[in-house]
């Protein structure tokens, strides 16, 4: 197989290449490498990737349509796993313009690229932020999430409609998988895992938003990964049960379905401090604060339709994956 990978010197793009490398698939990976957090971390992930014969890497922007599929028409892909997008609920806040620009502009562009290259199948990372004021939880993908409470969330919906309709226009198996704050070595600086380790090794104190009782379905990266992989070898199908008197959202006529990506046993963040605790031997130095515009109180993800597709879900204990960053931060710094 030959898979293009879009932002593959992000998190899970870093690690979904290393996965796919191991299976003996060539990988092109695709990312503009933006400043959005350290771009060191981003070229220092690239360097795992690179020395692989079977790895080729591009600087380019998705946004830019020319230059995409120009680099599609050269290389070929089989299948297209997009990773990259303007992350992060809060900085969408400050920055609209850049969500439009990555999310939407880029999301049209890799569409058009599957359709003119006749791709295989698309696999792209939703959010577990689309269900927004949704309260009902665990979340299940037949619930409606027509309430976003920030732009990158209405961004990831609209890719999911973008996505169908491509699905149903062109025939292109698309699968949206929405991801349940992922964490794991390699991290995002700006992501709570990193933040809280950093700071407590550091002797910081962290900030705990609402005061310290927001829940969260915090997912490791190996999880993850797994599950992207599952569904780039398979593709969506029509649901041959789907009602369109009655249509859900997360299946269609056409080979369109989304899926959550979550473990399934959240914890409240301040459970996860305590973990984060436990791994450096150390103590934090909280300072609570009120939830934040764009914050969700709850995140919780029902995974039965992933099991029921791939036949597994992410399982891995908070404490295990809390210790495997540790370790890898640890080495990575150099403390």
């Amino acid at each position: 197989m030959r898979v293009l990978i879009t932002g593959a010197a992000g998190f899970i793009g870093m690690h979904t290449a290393q996965r796919l490398l191991a299976e003996g698939h060539e990988v092109c990976g695709v990312d503009c490498l933006s400043d959005y957090y350290d771009v060191n971390l981003k070229r220092a992930r690239l360097a795992q990737l690179t020395p692989h014969p079977h790895f080729s890497f591009h600087h380019l922007d998705v946004s830019n349509p020319e230059a995409l599929l120009k680099l599609g028409q050269a290389w070929q892909p089989d299948t297209v796993v997009h990773l990259a997008a303007q992350v992060g609920v809060r900085h969408s806040l400050i920055d609209p313009y850049a969500y439009s620009t990555a999310n939407l502009t880029g999301f049209v562009s890799v569409l058009e690229f599957c359709r003119q290259l006749k791709i295989k199948h698309l696999v792209f990372a939703s959010s577990s932020s689309v269900y927004g004021g949704n309260r009902r939880v665990p979340y299940a993908e037949h619930q409606r999430v027509d309430h976003p409470i920030s732009l990158y969330a209405a961004t990831k919906k609209a890719n999911e409609l973008m996505a169908h309709s491509y699905s149903h226009l062109f025939q292109l198996p698309t699968t949206g998988l929405r991801f349940f704050t992922v964490y794991g070595p390699w991290g995002r600086p700006d992501m709570a895992a990193y933040k809280f380790t950093q700071a407590i090794a550091n002797g910081e104190p962290i900030d705990l938003y609402n005061h310290g009782q927001m829940v969260r379905d915090f997912t490791f990266v190996d999880d993850v990964v797994a599950a992207v992989v599952n569904m780039v070898f398979k593709p969506a199908q029509p649901d041959p049960d789907f009602d369109s008197m009655d249509p859900l959202p997360h299946t269609s006529y056409a080979p369109y379905r989304v899926f959550n990506v979550g473990n399934s046993q959240p914890v409240r963040v301040d459970a996860f401090v305590e973990a984060i605790e436990n791994a450096l031997g150390k103590k934090a130095i909280k300072h609570f604060k009120p939830i934040q515009p764009g914050d969700v109180e709850t995140t919780a993800a029902d995974t039965t339709a992933l099991e029921l597709w791939t036949g597994a879900c992410p399982n891995t204990p908070v404490q295990e994956g809390v210790n495997r960053f540790v370790a890898w931060y640890r080495a990575y710094h150099g403390t």
